[in-house]
């Protein structure tokens, strides 16, 4: 038996990159504690990293090949053998009939380097086709684009530590106190440190990033061009530029100049929304603080005008000269784990390898040499939105998807089922059993997951890490690069030879990671020093880190050079353009989707965790009070959501931190966790024309009340609570409005919410009773009343309440949450279950909502020390809160801000 044991990994969340010590017998994962020695993280972790150990490692995930053989027929466990040679015979006769592109590949910023690098030269190399991309398209493209049209190449210049050292940090569409948590974990104790650092937040909505700014900008959804423009006009003006700077190092001002002659803090206040003082104030702190930096995300990337958007915020560091020292630069921050990595092995359409061009014929010729095949193709492949309207129209015929889940992540959802349905052969490659893109899968593969694969990733300050397996893969899952070079060699064999050697020879990510090193070598990113060997004795290490190097660089551009062909930065004319869809009398709301601090991407991971439901239990509509009025909706309601392409019914909840006219709506749930396709069927597929990512970000919509007369509410603790929890959300089809999750902390419990215009069939009720185990007799206890149509089911075990369904009443579902979580003795509660009563038994009431999920500690016993005169130091000294990994600190502080202002009326 092997003995309890540390291994090292990273996070598989955020673009952070947080090392993670996984405490592990071999065989699961036993808990996780943040790397004390990983410089991105020093030990700490968010609520998500910090119960990565709590997450489905096994009962969710799936297990076996299974093959369909016929469409609509369901799929059948097969062999890997059986599996990879149908896949390879149905490529390989695709390609023959149809040509190379009649294929493609969408892939994961979530993969592995290594994993990223083979499907990378599958496509490019082995099959001759481009049509290779990853979901990183969505969310760091115009990223990669603005870096390219302003400095050369997709190289984010600064490093963590700069966050320390800025004199302004200027935050502009993104939220880091929820997306990156630990990050603002730093930006919080540089604030505390240095009181005179002055933070300037760029957003629509008052967010807990936004609340720790000294200013913030509430601009108009998309008027980040006429802001950043606004700012270099009176950074000019005023004499706050580096004109030495720019003299010797960048080239194009002139003519930007010209351009943002227009943009006054008027002109722009009237674009923007805001006051002409607020964007003085902004050029202000950036133009005079001696370092300045910037932080961006996908407020920024998702959108129409996302490349315009990225260059005209690096302007305002080109201008000053604030880049290349310490605490100066443009930084963008990455979404997921390993989307640099992605990145940096060309795994999108239009790139190659070791940051080469595709449109490049000598970058080309580099890689074809590389991999000693004839040719690269020319010819771009399909983005990811792109690639979908190419499937629905019979272009692409065949479509291999790895590691993510497009069927819910992608803009316009019904387009991407529609074009799953039509694709004559889809593959998917997933850890997990129940994402929205594995029912549509022909073929599906079990793949290893975090905490059972070996390789590299980079995060966002270009620093990569080593990843080591802790436990292994269940039942027969493989690994990623492991499939794709299976598949590949059988591939190989039934098509035209195109090289001279054989293409895949790796046995292991190591033999990957050497060739793609070899890829990199004399470019801005070259790793050629590197080895596995090397960063597990150094630890994790920034590129660039060329051959002889001792340490990585830091910070790049320090000499002043850019990677263009003349060697300088590059000024870029860009324009100010509107969002890509007005809102109008029909459509009156401009709808934001993000993220929540809590969840993660699509929930198949952080979905299995009872206590990240704590925060947000369903998906809710955020609107300002004024507009939930308009709309004839109070907090709390169940309403109508209309776009232009689809509709959602959601619960809507009040906040006076949203702008009047916008409306804020999670992108995590999907048609796995509520009854219809989640926040993507209302947005729409409009491309920025240079780095094609798709605007996720805004989309007109219109809210109507939504009158469901019959409710319901099951909720039961299970120790199989994950495996309850998916077969509930079978439940879920045909209803107007439904919800399944989890709650709870130490004994996870499942809740299925439903509502609809109509009371369901007798035999609807018989069949979730039987899914929820309410079918025994001899443990339940009911109550009926059909003339008010109120039900109590009630299951009682072993003198406790373990679970319940409430129908036509469910204003007791609060209270009764936190007795099932804690397993109370159902005595006391016999009573109520007999009676037409709504209101709990005296003595009975809910704690509030859990604040800090690390400690369970709720907001009403954290109320209740306020009350008692506690100030945030008192209540971490009382309750701990906020001791742990200090994602709910903002809230904290809040609460405590909050208790102050009411004493002092």
């Amino acid at each position: 038996m092997v003995q309890p044991h540390i291994v090292k990994s990273t996070c598989c969340y955020c673009g952070t990159g947080c090392g993670v010590l996984i405490h592990t017998d071999g065989q699961q994962v036993l808990r996780v504690e943040g790397d004390p020695a990983h410089p991105a993280n020093l030990g700490r972790l968010c609520t998500k990293g910090a119960t990565l150990h709590l997450t489905d490692m096994r009962t969710g995930r799936a297990h076996y090949p299974e093959l369909r053989q016929q469409r609509n027929a369901s799929r059948q466990r097969v062999t890997w053998d059986a599996a990879l040679d149908h896949a390879a015979q149905r490529f390989a006769a695709i390609i023959a009939e149809h040509g190379p592109d009649a294929v493609a590949f969408y892939i994961s910023g979530q993969l592995l380097t290594e994993d990223y690098y083979v499907f990378n030269k599958l496509a490019k190399g082995l099959i001759g086709t481009n049509n290779i991309d990853t979901n990183s398209r969505l969310c760091m493209s115009s990223t990669v684009a603005g870096y390219k049209a302003t400095l050369g190449a997709d190289a984010p210049p600064c490093s963590y530590e700069d966050l320390a050292l800025a004199d302004c940090l200027f935050i502009a569409g993104a939220n880091p106190a929820y997306a990156h948590p630990v990050l603002f974990r730093r930006i919080e104790d540089a604030k505390t440190a240095r009181p005179d650092m002055k933070i300037i937040v760029a957003d629509p909505r008052r967010t807990d990033s936004a609340e720790l700014a000294d200013l913030h900008l509430p601009i108009l959804p998309g008027t980040d061009v006429a802001l950043f423009h606004a700012m270099l006009n009176v950074l000019v003006w005023e004499g706050w530029i580096d004109e030495a700077y720019i003299a010797a190092h960048t080239e194009g001002f002139a003519e930007l100049k010209r351009r943002i002659r227009e943009y006054t803090p008027r002109f722009a206040a009237d674009i923007c929304g805001i006051k002409p003082e607020q964007i003085l104030q902004a050029a202000e702190w950036f133009g005079r603080s001696p370092r300045a930096l910037s932080l961006w995300c996908m407020g920024l990337n998702q959108s129409a005008r996302g490349t315009d958007k990225n260059a005209a915020l690096i302007h305002l560091h080109l201008a000053t000269g604030k880049l290349g020292k310490p605490g100066c630069g443009p930084f963008s921050l990455t979404g997921q784990p390993n989307a640099m990595g992605g990145r940096e092995v060309g795994g999108m359409a239009n790139l190659l390898s070791g940051h080469r061009d595709l449109a490049n014929p000598a970058h080309r010729a580099e890689v074809a040499a590389l991999w000693q095949v004839s040719e690269v193709p020319s010819q771009p492949g399909k983005t990811a939105v792109e690639m979908f309207e190419a499937l629905e129209a019979g272009q692409i015929k065949a479509v291999w998807i790895a590691c993510t889940n497009p069927a819910h992540s992608l803009p316009d959802t019904a387009q991407v089922a529609r074009a799953l349905q039509q694709a004559e052969f889809v593959v998917v490659q997933e850890a997990y059993a129940h994402t929205d893109t594995t029912a549509y899968a022909d073929l599906l593969l079990p793949a290893s997951s975090w905490a059972e694969k070996t390789g590299t990733v980079t995060n966002s300050e270009r620093r990569i890490t080593r990843l080591h397996a802790a436990v292994p893969a269940p039942g027969e899952a493989r690994h990623d690069w492991q499939m794709a070079v299976d598949f590949a060699r059988r591939l190989e064999a039934l098509l035209p030879p195109r090289a001279a050697v054989p293409l895949f020879p790796y046995a292991t990510p190591e033999a990957v990671f050497d060739e793609h090193k070899r890829s990199t070598a004399g470019r801005d990113l070259d790793i050629s020093g590197l080895s596995y060997a090397l960063l597990d004795s150094q630890g994790p290490q920034q590129w660039p880190y060329p051959t002889g190097a001792r340490t990585g660089q830091a910070r790049l551009y320090a000499d002043g050079r850019f990677p263009t062909t003349s060697g300088r930065a590059r000024f870029v004319a860009v324009d100010y353009h509107p969002v890509a869809e007005k809102t109008d009398a029909r459509y009156p709301l401009h709808l934001n989707t993000g993220r929540l601090r809590d969840q993660w991407h699509g929930m198949s991971r952080t979905g299995t965790v009872a206590q990240l439901y704590n925060q947000v239990e369903e998906p809710l509509l955020t609107a300002h009070p004024d507009d939930l009025t308009q709309a004839k909706l109070a907090s709390g309601d169940l309403a109508r959501v209309r776009s232009r392409r689809g509709e959602l019914l959601i619960r809507v909840e009040a906040s006076t931190r949203q702008r009047r006219g916008e409306v804020f709506l999670p992108m995590h749930w999907s048609g796995r966790f509520m009854a219809g396709q989640g926040s993507n069927a209302l947005t729409l597929p409009k491309l920025d024309p240079q780095s094609r990512q798709p605007e996720l970000k805004h989309a007109a919509i219109k809210l109507e009340r939504a009158e469901l007369p019959w409710q319901m509410v099951a909720m039961k603790q299970s120790p199989d609570a994950v495996q309850l929890m998916h077969r509930a959300a079978d439940l879920l089809a045909g209803f107007d409005y439904g919800s399944v999750g989890l709650f709870g902390h130490d004994q996870p419990a499942v809740i299925l919410k439903l509502a609809h215009r109509n009371a369901p069939s007798a035999e609807f009720i018989a069949r979730l009773d039987a899914v929820f185990g309410f079918d025994d007799p001899m443990a339940t206890l009911s109550y009926r009343d059909p003339r008010r149509g109120v039900e109590k089911h009630a299951e009682i075990r072993l003198g406790r309440l373990t679970g319940i369904r409430l129908t036509g009443e469910t204003a007791a579902r609060d209270w009764l949450k936190q007795l099932i979580a804690a397993g109370a003795d159902a005595a006391s509660l016999r009573p109520w279950l007999l009676a037409p009563l709504a209101a709990p038994p005296q003595g009975q009431h809910s704690r509030g909502k859990v604040i800090c999920n690390c400690l369970n500690v709720s907001a009403d016993e954290i109320g209740a020390a306020l009350n008692q005169g506690c100030d945030l130091k008192g209540l971490q000294a009382k309750l701990a809160c906020g001791t742990r990994c200090g994602s709910c600190l903002p809230e904290l502080k809040r609460m405590v801000a909050s208790t102050a202002t009411a004493a002092t009326v």
